[in-house]
Parts: structure tokens; C-alpha cells; sequence
């Protein structure tokens, strides 16, 4: 599943968010990537700890927590902690795979990568290139998405970051451990979700809106890890 959610965060917020992260030193990006991923990856990283990181992770945490959307599509277990990264001219990631499992700098805690997710931060007009490529069985895409918008696509995809050209590609990313770890049962499950959502909108019908909702319910409860 690849899904866009528009709107995560206000101009506002990531007006500030911007403004912040430009005067803000960064790292390597290197800092986090693995033996293989390090090959590929050139590009700059906010450190785990800056206060930055910390600050405006916590207020992507609150707006993902408030965003039904989201909830609905990645029926999150467990967060990884946002990070950041800057891409400048000349920077890129070639194809890649996130590492399966995630330690969280601090703690004993380890997210398994379900879901990627990319929250786009820098106009995309601001720039060029810095498409991220997600390659998958739902095919290849390249996207580049407004500012405050976020990106959802399985952990699984081989993905890349294209050149930047011109101007810098400001993004956070992070994972999510999902309550059901397989991409195909949590579509299907969305898109159950979904279709109650309209139907109880439009003032379906009643019985039959139990009976799908009790379907919905008993498959999450079959395919559920808690």
C-alpha cells in the first residue's frame, strides 16, 4: 500500500518547523544507516537527541495521534521517534531497504518497520529532484508531496531519494510497528474502513452496517499482535 495523507500538519507548523531546522547544525547521515544503506546515502541528519528533533517529534507524534487517517491505515503498535534529514545539491539515497528491526536510541525498545513513512517538510517548488522512489508490487512511483503531507509505504519496499539540483529537501521520516504486520491485510482493512466510514455518512443500512462492522472487527482481532 502506498498512501498519501495530505494535511498532517499546518502551514504554520511547518513554517516554524523550517525556520528552525535551516539555522539548526546537522550530522552525516550516515549516523543511522546501515552497512548497506550507508553505500547509498548522501545526505545530512538532525541528531536523535538535538533538542529540535525532540520538540518538533513530539508535536508530529500528537498530529499523527489526531489523524484518523493514518490511524485507520497504519493501526500503529509502537512509533519510532520522528527523525530528519536535509538534502542539499548534490545530495542523494540510492535504492535501499530499511532495516527490519529499529532500536530507539535510549531505551531497550526495538520497532519492527512495518510501515515507512515520509512527512515532507520543504515546498516541493523549492526544489528539484529529491523524488522518493518506492518500488513495490504496487509498482514504481516517484513522489514529491506538499509541504505537511506524509507518505505511508510498506517497510518491505526497496525505495531511493533522488538528486537534489536546486534548493534543499527538508523531510522527517520514521516507521511505524503495526498491530498487523502484513501490508495486504492492513489495505484490506482500510479499505473496510473506509467504505463503513461512507456508508455511515450516507445513512446505509443499519443491519448491514453491524454486520461489516463486525466483520472488520473479528479480521483485526484474527490478524491482530498486541
Amino acid at each position: 500500500m502506498l498512501l498519501e495523507i495530505p494535511d498532517v500538519l499546518t502551514p504554520d507548523e511547518v513554517g516554524t518547523m523550517r525556520r528552525a531546522l535551516e539555522q539548526a547544525d546537522w550530522l552525516d547521515g550516515k549516523v543511522t544507516a546501515g552497512a548497506q544503506s550507508a553505500k547509498a546515502k548522501r545526505n545530512e541528519q538532525l541528531s536523535e537527541t538535538h533538542p529540535l528533533a525532540e520538540r518538533f517529534g513530539q508535536r508530529i507524534l500528537e498530529a499523527l495521534a489526531g489523524n484518523a487517517v493514518f490511524m485507520s491505515a497504519a493501526l500503529p503498535q509502537r512509533i519510532y521517534p520522528p527523525l530528519f534529514n536535509r538534502y542539499a545539491p548534490g545530495h542523494d539515497f540510492g535504492y535501499h531497504v530499511d532495516n527490519a528491526i529499529r532500536p530507539i536510541n535510549g531505551t531497550r525498545e526495538r520497532v519492527r518497520t512495518d510501515v515507512s513513512a515520509t512527512l515532507f517538510l520543504a515546498d516541493p517548488d523549492s526544489y528539484d529532484g529529491g523524488e522518493l522512489v518506492v518500488r513495490g508490487a504496487f509498482g514504481t512511483h516517484a513522489v514529491k508531496l506538499p509541504a505537511g503531507s506524509l507518505l505511508l509505504y510498506p517497510g518491505t519496499s526497496i525505495h531511493r531519494v533522488e538528486p537534489v539540483t536546486r534548493g534543499v529537501r527538508l523531510a522527517s521520516f520514521f516507521w511505524v510497528q503495526s498491530v498487523v504486520r502484513e501490508d495486504a491485510r492492513r489495505e484490506m482493512l482500510l479499505d473496510m474502513d473506509v467504505a463503513i466510514q461512507r456508508l455511515t455518512q450516507t445513512g446505509g443500512d443499519a443491519d448491514a452496517l453491524v454486520q461489516l462492522t463486525g466483520v472488520y472487527h473479528n479480521l483485526l482481532r484474527q490478524w491482530a499482535e498486541v
